[in-house]
């Protein structure tokens, strides 16, 4: 079968699969307690693409159930066989992209995730939005039937898509490992440094990695491993902590609490999806030049900012709303009206600007660049599970939070940013442009995170062959783990 191997279109197709992650979180799923399981024990055994693509047959099936919905019992079934897609796809299709993009181009590339997922949000939001003027039950079903198209496209896209060249290089399918390589890196030329080069490095990691024992979870808690496993979870439970959540699921709460109601709250509401698009852009362009650090230590730095200002608008202007709320909303408990009002709105949709281009896509891009092929499938299925634990206990933590402690939620959240700051900066490395087979070096060499840089112009004129690999300061050949055997102790 006829097979693409320009890795823009092998993105484009694959992150489909985060569309479907925005689907199921724009049409307000409740049920989201399957994917952490999901996530956790996600095995490789079928591959990334064939994963993805059970990911799509699975949406499909609980597209047409959701749809066809008869009592509540029959929408729960169907939410949860959902559920285990986005946990699939959103554990998978980071890996697979990760194992197939150039370095230099593996943020943008990865990145494109998550501006997948806020599209997903927005179509929803819109289509959902559209068809609540529809007199019926088709109001609801039209919505969650239409959720079966994306996944329809991506299975049949993936059809035409290679498998990930390091996933076949760890089952001993070297040829097509080789060919892959060829079709994806070297545009058909079988003589490309480059791909020599890549081979070369997969082959090292694999001979070391046949020599020790099958990998398990317990592997990621090992001495050697456990660092990067914290980095990789950490990365995903502070992505939750931004105070994201609050903006995404009880947008309409806020803005209630700002004064607006009714439909005037929905399409004000709606907004923020539009920013949450448009700003992704910037960090898919500039992210691989720009870096992770930067990119996660100012995004943490803006959104503690707006975090405070819309408590302290709150705090200094506004007043408890009784204990019926606003508008009989009893989470809209506190309430502020005139130009304080509009300023929180303004701070809301400007906190959403700062983790568009942010954490937004870094959380994304980052924990799969961590780990070695032996361990990167489960490492980033565990540090997914994470996310959706946090997402799912900031489900029950939220509402009851802007009941009881009011505008201090904002402080809560402010405090989190702050953290996610200061962890950022003494202990998350640099990882761009880097191969992912050399990102060990940086914990092998034990060098500070903070005096890690990117090495993003050197790994482009490499790839182009301009330079020999021998001269880049980011040579594997003084990693002590290239020339030892996987440790075979056990825990």
């Amino acid at each position: 079968m006829y097979q693409i191997g320009n890795v823009y279109l092998i993105a484009a197709i694959s992150i489909i699969g985060g569309g479907l992650f925005g689907f199921d979180i724009s049409s307000m799923s409740a049920i989201i307690s399957g994917q952490p399981y999901l996530c956790y024990f996600n095995q490789d055994s079928l591959g990334r693409k064939k994963t993805i693509m059970l990911g799509a047959i699975i949406w499909v099936v609980g597209s047409i159930i959701v749809s066809a919905s008869q009592n509540i019992a029959m929408l729960i079934v169907g939410r949860v066989i959902n559920g285990l897609c986005v946990g699939l796809c959103s554990a998978q299709v980071p890996v697979y992209i990760t194992e197939l993009a150039p370095p230099t181009k593996r943020g943008r590339l990865v990145g494109a995730q998550q501006w997948a997922i806020t599209w997903g949000i927005m179509i929803m939001f819109y289509i959902s939005y559209g068809c609540s003027f529809i007199k019926g039950t088709a109001a609801f079903r039209l919505p969650w039937g239409l959720q079966m198209i994306p996944a329809i496209l991506l299975f049949v896209g993936m059809m035409f898509l290679p498998e990930s060249p390091r996933w076949l290089a760890s089952k001993d399918r070297w040829e097509e490992c080789h060919q892959v390589l060829i079709l994806v890196h070297g545009k058909g030329d079988p003589n490309s440094p480059w791909v020599a080069r890549e081979y070369h490095e997969i082959e090292e990691w694999c001979k070391i990695e046949h020599e020790a024992k099958s990998v398990t979870y317990l592997e990621l808690l090992k001495p050697k491993m456990i660092n990067r496993t914290h980095i990789g979870v950490f990365t995903q439970i502070w992505s939750q902590l931004t105070g994201m959540n609050v903006m995404m699921y009880y947008i309409t709460y806020v803005f209630l609490m700002a004064g607006l109601t009714s439909n005037t709250n929905l399409v004000a509401s709606s907004i923020q999806y539009v920013i949450n698009v448009v700003m992704t852009v910037p960090a898919l362009l500039f992210v691989d030049r720009i870096g992770r650090r930067p990119t996660l230590l100012v995004g943490a730095a803006l959104m503690a900012t707006f975090m405070f200002a819309n408590g302290g608008l709150l705090a200094s202007y506004g007043h408890y709303a009784g204990p019926l709320g606003v508008g009989g909303v009893k989470e809209a408990s506190w309430q502020v009206s005139g130009a304080p009002s509009k300023a929180v709105i303004a701070c809301t949709y400007l906190f959403v600007a700062s983790y568009a281009p942010t954490w937004g896509p870094v959380s994304w891009v980052y924990p799969p660049e961590l780990y070695t092929n032996r361990v990167r499938g489960k490492a980033v299925a565990l540090a997914t599970s994470a996310n959706w634990a946090f997402n799912f206990a900031l489900g029950y933590f939220v509402p009851p939070a802007f009941v009881n402690i009011q505008w201090k939620t904002y402080l809560i959240f402010g405090v989190f940013n702050v953290a996610m700051f200061v962890h950022v900066f003494f202990l998350f490395p640099e990882t761009a442009g880097k191969p992912l087979e050399e990102v060990n070096d940086i914990f092998e060499s034990h060098i500070p995170a903070w005096k890690t840089g990117t090495y993003t112009s050197q790994t482009a004129r490499l790839e182009r062959g301009e330079i020999d690999d021998k001269k880049v300061s980011i040579s594997s050949d003084f990693s002590p783990e290239r020339h030892e055997v996987a440790p075979k102790e056990t825990v």
